[in-house]
């Protein structure tokens, strides 16, 4: 199977606004692409852009208060709708994150619908963001959210993909892991804010990039400062040499940028950190499947 995955896979992301019920996510099936797309749920096929990305909380505001009220179950009203694009489309659909509401408590959860609108995977957030940076931002999704407790990986025919969500990024552990299982891309929508951002944000995504010699990408809500949790923007796609190779601004905008698997390969056999590794005298392994 090795042999018929194309070396080159066309990725796409996007900064965008939040929209109730009105972005959507996923990867593109075709000869020689692997990307994401986001467009109106209401869409027809034939209106289908070209590709654009997932964004966190699309169906809701951000913030602790608004959960509850705009939590679905899955499958839910979301989610069908997702499920629906994703077959209408044929393409594997990542869609962003919801509130979700399973068993009288609620998660952050990102779902994954294939070609065929079935559901492949949901990633739900696994590290809660709970921080108090004085005279900055306070914020402690713990009050209303549970962690998730599983890892999230799934195919294409062009690469393997692992799952975060915004805050599970800094905790180089999971991407490990996934490199582990043989991730090539790993993807996170998020929302860093205007303190966490402009310090963070890039220099996470280059760092789990050099790490695991994989491909990054993020895609984050475009600037509103009028909004109650106001986002820092820049989606990002970063190669496993650590080059930030598309960037976006803090508008609207799409990002366009090669996955080169033959270059992902070059990579790891020029410095090949994941064969040198001293499992003699350290690991990283999961406890859980």
């Amino acid at each position: 199977m090795a042999d018929k995955v194309p070396n080159h896979s066309r990725f796409q992301s996007c900064s965008a606004p939040r929209l109730l019920g009105d972005l959507w996510g996923g990867v593109l099936p075709g000869p020689s692409r692997c990307g994401v797309l986001a467009a109106p749920l209401h869409a027809p096929a034939s209106d289908c852009p070209p590709g654009r990305p997932w964004l966190e909380y699309f169906n809701s505001p951000y913030g602790t208060k608004y959960f509850p009220e705009y939590a679905e179950k899955i499958p839910g009203e979301s989610t069908q709708k997702l499920s629906e694009v994703a077959k209408e489309c044929g393409v594997y659909l990542i869609g962003g994150s919801i509130p979700e509401e399973d068993a009288g408590k609620l998660y952050n959860t990102c779902p994954v619908f294939g070609p065929d609108g079935s559901l492949l995977v949901k990633h739900r957030k696994i590290h809660l963001f709970d921080i108090d940076v004085p005279g900055k931002i306070t914020f402690q999704e713990s009050k209303t959210l549970s962690p998730g407790d599983s890892f999230s990986t799934f195919d294409t025919s062009y690469c393997r993909v692992g799952l975060g969500i915004c805050y599970d990024m800094r905790f180089a552990e999971l991407a490990q892991i996934y490199a582990q299982r043989g991730c090539q891309l790993l993807v996170y929508p998020g929302a860093f804010n205007l303190t966490t951002g402009p310090a963070h944000w890039e220099l996470l995504q280059r760092g789990r990039a050099v790490d695991n010699q994989v491909y990054v990408a993020t895609a984050s809500p475009a600037r509103d400062d009028k909004a109650s949790y106001v986002a820092w923007g820049h989606s990002t796609i970063v190669n496993p040499w650590g080059e930030v190779i598309a960037k976006a601004g803090i508008e609207e905008m799409v990002l366009y940028s090669d996955i080169d698997l033959k270059k992902l390969a070059e990579i790891r056999q020029q410095i090949p950190i994941l064969r040198q590794k001293r499992p003699d005298l350290y690991a990283v392994e999961p406890k859980k499947p």
